[in-house]
């Protein structure tokens, strides 16, 4: 009799826990959607958001027109990772090299011009050029009777479609605008170096970053200042008939570090050009005359002097994706057009075919590899499925989740903030256009309290009628919400 009872009471208590659970996860408190992102609405925002559960039943947790069209802004570079590491994989490495027609004779003279090939690495940084040099020295070149030509055949000329790369053929002030070319180095960007002179009052030192002289005009407008009195810097790039100029104003302390400073300029296979250059020169290698830019592929039957591979494309995405670099994300971009002399729109293409070939993506526009254009069009929906395709590679999807940023430890201080379950348990992207009209944009992945992995996106569109979008605006009730999807499963 005794027994019975026990075995009726823990049926009893058994069902009992389970009724309770069951009631738990089914009240009206705990709540799990987009609700508080949803209030944004109200305001005029155009939102497209979609949350999922992945594996096995996939279930959606909340949404909010997720198949409507919206602009990225910069979490179109999540679709470049992915559509890169598929073409590619993630330990291609770009090739960059220096041919010549010519022979190398007995004393040390290629009898030719010296040929740069641009391989389009996004990566290609000074370091690389010097490799580049030390390694001709080692094939023997003492000096060129020729010049130094450099071929971007690749791609570049590459025609500007946003306002700010335009504009920056004449006038830059961020090194962002930098144009685009299969043939650029440090990211399309002039540096130079600017030092404090010994005594206060006297011009700052201004030298270029890679030698003890300018390669580019430089109109000094900063002093030196006492000791402890602050630095403050302000530089733009200018371009004349001459070529560019780096202006630089402000101050700097007699006892400050030297900053570096980058501006974007205005031709990125002449800066090179004039970067090698000085290069080859400074090692002693003596050139026949003065380097230029072509269009043109090397001559046939070109032989390789030297070469230097760029690094593995899952540590070039990592950079594109971290610190959501234009340049380097849309010159990736046009290294998926397989025909030479690439444009944006070309390679926006070459994308839009990697989007259509998810199942069920349904419509795509994009214009460019970095998202700097509103034109770009996808759906939260859409993203979520290219995310879910990336999830359910075991081979590449290690490499694409890394370049995502952890709240918590990101380089990017404005998403450390919000829940703890959101700061530890989401991958993230963002993306940000502020003109013609406000663009802020997040995706990425997560894992609920017991262990599932998801996906979400969040589109949030401004129009130019609407107030000014700041992040905290976004984020605030973006992070209260998925914290709650988050501890709710």
């Amino acid at each position: 009799m005794t027994k019975t009872l026990l075995k009726k009471r823990s049926g009893f208590i058994v069902v009992s826990l389970v009724v309770a659970a069951f009631t738990l996860l089914s009240s009206p408190t705990v709540k799990a959607d987009f609700s508080r992102l949803a209030a944004l609405q109200n305001d005029g925002f155009a939102i497209s958001a979609e949350a999922r559960l992945l594996n096995a039943p996939n279930v959606t947790l909340a949404s909010l027109n997720p198949n409507a069209e919206r602009s990225p802004a910069s979490v179109t570079k999540a679709y470049l990772g992915a559509a890169a590491l598929n073409r590619f994989g993630p330990q291609h490495r770009f090739t960059t090299q220096l041919v010549s027609p010519g022979e190398i004779d007995a004393n040390g003279v290629l009898q030719g011009d010296l040929v740069f090939e641009g391989g389009g690495d996004p990566s290609l940084t000074s370091e690389n050029l010097w490799r580049l040099v030390q390694r001709l020295q080692q094939a023997g070149v003492r000096e060129v009777a020729g010049g130094l030509v450099v071929s971007q055949w690749r791609f570049g000329p590459v025609e500007c479609i946003t306002t700010d790369r335009c504009d920056a053929r004449s006038r830059v002030a961020n090194s962002y605008s930098a144009p685009l070319s299969s043939a650029g180095v440090n990211f399309g960007s002039w540096c130079v170096n600017v030092a404090p002179a010994a005594t206060p009052g006297e011009p700052a030192r201004i030298t270029h970053c890679d030698g003890p002289s300018s390669l580019t005009r430089v109109d000094n407008r900063v002093t030196t200042r006492p000791d402890n009195s602050g630095t403050e810097l302000n530089a733009e790039r200018l371009t004349d008939e001459h070529g560019d100029i780096m202006r630089i104003s402000g101050q700097i302390s007699t006892n400050a570090w030297p900053r570096d400073v980058y501006r974007g300029a205005s031709d990125s296979a002449r800066q090179t050009a004039q970067t090698l250059h000085a290069m080859l020169t400074r090692a002693g290698i003596v050139m026949g005359s003065e380097p230029r830019v072509t269009a043109e592929p090397p001559p046939q039957g070109a032989s390789r002097l030297a070469a230097v591979d760029g690094k593995p494309l899952q540590e070039i995405l990592l950079r594109v994706m971290n610190y959501s670099n234009n340049y380097m994300a849309d010159v990736l971009a046009l290294n998926l057009v397989e025909t030479p002399g690439a444009q944006l729109r070309q390679a926006g293409e070459a994308l839009e075919a990697y989007a259509r070939s998810l199942p069920g993506h349904g419509p795509v526009t994009l214009e460019s590899g970095s998202g700097l254009t509103t034109g770009n069009r996808t759906s939260a929906h859409g993203v979520n499925l290219m995310l879910e395709s990336m999830f359910h590679q075991a081979s590449l999807f290690p490499s694409f989740v890394a370049t995502f940023q952890s709240p918590a430890n990101g380089v990017m201080r404005f998403i450390r903030r919000g829940p703890e379950a959101f700061q530890h348990n989401v991958m993230i992207k963002t993306g940000t256009l502020n003109q013609p009209f406000a663009v802020r944009a997040a995706a990425g992945y997560f894992r609920t309290d017991s262990g599932r992995w998801g996906v979400f996106t969040v589109l949030v569109n401004g129009s130019r009628t609407t107030p000014y979008l700041n992040w905290t605006k976004v984020l605030e009730p973006l992070t209260q919400d998925l914290d709650d999807m988050i501890r709710a499963h």
